[in-house]
């Protein structure tokens, strides 16, 4: 792996606390892991959103934050650089990516829309469904075969697109299409530019506006420079502006690959729009040139955009990830393949075969890696996909999937050694691992607040 485009300035201090402790520790939040304390975790995996390590270039730009209430200087650098990078003139600031959303679906959505994409993430189909529509997965199939090396298992089925908006459009059912790039619920998995342009044509012939969900959208970016005919040559920077040029919009949490610890925005090309949503975006996060942000996470912001998909920065990321795969490869650990961009998804129905789907096997693994190595991640399976809204049944995805996230230029390969032997060593007692029972849980986004026990 290539070494970091970067060297270590200032060092944040990581404790590892005894096995017992960690069981008790475990226990005591109901076995979810979004219970824990911080420092009651050794290597924390759990998300890659607003975690990883801002740069000279971004602490400098923070005390330069202006903080007006109305027509803030910080906002007007922020949006220069978002123009900049994605090509968009009109940006409403949010405090994060799920307000983004919530600010536009307010403005789009209505009661039995439907929303297609590509495996809506969790905040997302949650906006959608409190709003009583529906989100559809027009997701390839490739996607849901964890050891299917397709270079784009992030891609839409563009049949499958094409026969929802064939149904719903002349309905007046589709507020808008949305591509989530990197695709997170797919195992971070990437979006080509050919099958962009695809879903832009029917977009286009069918009169559907188009929204990218651009969180991971440089790390997507240059995986297709790295594995699309035609653009080995190009920069990521101006593969992004390509991209984008495809999409009427996009909501980011810029928490991911624009580098800031808070923040996010909807950014857009048609005026009128940007007026519906103004109205939404001042109801819930604040004026329009601050947003539910600060002057100087605006500062930051817009350094980080732009850090964010500089080419340099964005090889040593992915090859980070991929040599954590290699490690698990070599481990025997299977896992969703290739690598995607962020995070690495592991197979629970694999690692633990005898756990049955309605004990949890992916919050199961969480659990006992945590136990073994101190080392916290997310459930990406049942748990997640919450109950039907209709039926209140659970909803068993194709894949039952611990993610673990890499937070931006912050961990060493020693820490990601560690990770790897962890997993082998929860792999060597799979047989003696008991499952989980839900006990307690809200009505929606579950994940975050259920309680469970050991069955």
């Amino acid at each position: 792996m290539i070494p970091e485009p970067y060297r270590i300035k200032m060092v944040e201090p990581i404790h590892l606390l005894p096995r017992n402790v960690r069981e008790e520790k475990i226990e005591n939040t109901g076995f979810n892991l979004f219970g824990l304390r911080s420092e009651e975790v050794f290597i924390d995996m759990l998300s890659d959103s607003g975690t990883g390590a801002m740069s000279t270039q971004q602490w400098s730009a923070l005390m330069m934050g202006d903080e007006s209430y109305a027509g803030s200087a910080s906002f007007y650098r922020m949006k220069e650089s978002i123009a900049d990078v994605m090509g968009f003139p009109y940006v409403l600031p949010t405090h994060q990516g799920r307000a983004a959303e919530n600010v536009l679906h307010s403005a789009l959505i209505k009661e039995h829309d439907v929303v297609p994409g590509n495996s809506h993430f969790d905040t997302t189909k949650a906006h959608i469904e409190f709003r009583k529509a529906h989100a559809i997965d027009c997701t390839i199939d490739e996607a849901f075969d964890p050891d299917n090396l397709f270079p784009f298992k992030g891609n839409l089925n563009l049949e499958k697109l094409r026969a929802a908006l064939t149904e719903y459009v002349p309905q007046k059912r589709v507020p808008f299409v949305l591509v989530t790039v990197t695709c997170n619920s797919a195992g971070g998995q990437p979006v080509s530019m050919e099958n962009m342009r695809g879903v832009k044509q029917l977009c286009d012939e069918f009169k559907v506006t188009l929204f990218v969900d651009a969180a991971r959208y440089a790390e997507n970016c240059k995986f297709i420079q790295m594995r699309e005919t035609g653009y080995a040559s190009k920069s990521s920077a101006t593969i992004a502006r390509e991209f984008f040029s495809y999409a009427d919009g996009c909501t980011m949490s810029s928490k991911k690959d624009a580098l800031v610890n808070i923040g996010g925005f909807i950014a857009m090309r048609d005026e009128e729009l940007y007026r519906q949503c103004s109205i939404y975006g001042i109801l819930f996060e604040g004026f329009v040139t601050y947003g539910g942000m600060s002057g100087r996470d605006m500062e930051t912001l817009a350094v980080g955009l732009k850090e964010g998909i500089d080419d340099e920065y964005l090889e040593h990321r992915l090859a980070q990830t991929k040599y954590l795969s290699d490690l698990l490869t070599e481990a025997g650990v299977p896992h969703v393949k290739p690598a995607g961009g962020h995070a690495i998804y592991v197979d629970a129905l694999k690692v633990l075969p005898n756990i049955p789907r309605e004990h949890f096997p992916a919050q199961t693994l969480g659990v006992e890696i945590y136990i073994e190595a101190g080392v916290r991640g997310v459930e990406i399976g049942a748990v997640l996909a919450d109950r039907d809204p209709v039926t209140r049944e659970n909803r068993y995805p194709r894949l039952e999937l611990l993610r673990l996230c890499l937070p931006r230029r912050t961990f060493t390969s020693n820490h990601l050694e560690w990770v790897a032997e962890g997993l082998h060593n929860v792999m060597r007692r799979s047989s003696f691992i008991r499952g989980l029972q839900i006990t307690y849980e809200p009505p929606i986004l579950r994940h975050f607040t259920t309680k469970f026990v050991r069955v």
